[in-house]
């Protein structure tokens, strides 16, 4: 798993002493109101996810990195790919983001440098992303990075008990590096 560096940030593994960093934001229902997973329950519960991480990064199949600030490491956030279809060189990606920091750039900024990762090292074609109806934030920044708006999918994902219209985004390598 690379360190990325950007001009702000260092995006590197998770590890389990991110635990205090990540529970700060994940166990925020605000936070994880657009997201497939419900808000964390106590900080024993984040590291544990986080020390499974562990297991999926020595397989060597995973690529989701903690976006840590390049000024003092703490970690606010996470991007990566969720999700391959190997067969047409294409990868999903994600994010979340610690409402602190929020509106400054830093997913954007973050979200290019794993789609550049992608793009020239794990030889993709295509970067997708996806998002519930409703979260214009995600859409805005999907669009930053040069993604285009392709559909809805109605009722496309059951999350928490419900049938979510999910909007699907999506840059092929060429667009990306027009750009």
């Amino acid at each position: 798993m690379p360190v990325i560096e950007t001009e702000r940030l260092i995006l590197r593994k998770m590890k389990a002493n991110d635990a205090s960093d990540m529970y700060e934001y994940a166990r925020d229902r605000e936070v994880t109101k657009f997201l497939t997973w419900n808000p964390h329950p106590d900080a024993r519960y984040t590291r544990d996810y986080l020390e499974y991480l562990g297991s999926r990064y020595r397989v060597g199949d995973f690529f989701d990195w903690a976006i840590t600030l390049r000024e003092n490491g703490k970690m606010i956030g996470t991007c990566g790919f969720t999700s391959f279809d190997f067969a047409n060189n294409a990868g999903e990606v994600g994010y979340v983001l610690n409402p602190q920091y929020r509106g400054q750039g830093l997913v954007p900024e973050a979200l290019r440098a794993v789609m550049k990762f992608g793009f020239d090292t794990l030889n993709l074609h295509r970067a997708e992303a996806k998002f519930i109806e409703g979260n214009d934030a995600s859409l805005r920044v999907m669009e930053k990075v040069g993604m285009k708006f392709e559909g809805i999918r109605r009722g496309g994902m059951l999350i928490k008990g419900e049938y979510r219209n999910i909007g699907v985004c999506a840059v092929l390598r060429d667009e990306f590096y027009a750009k």
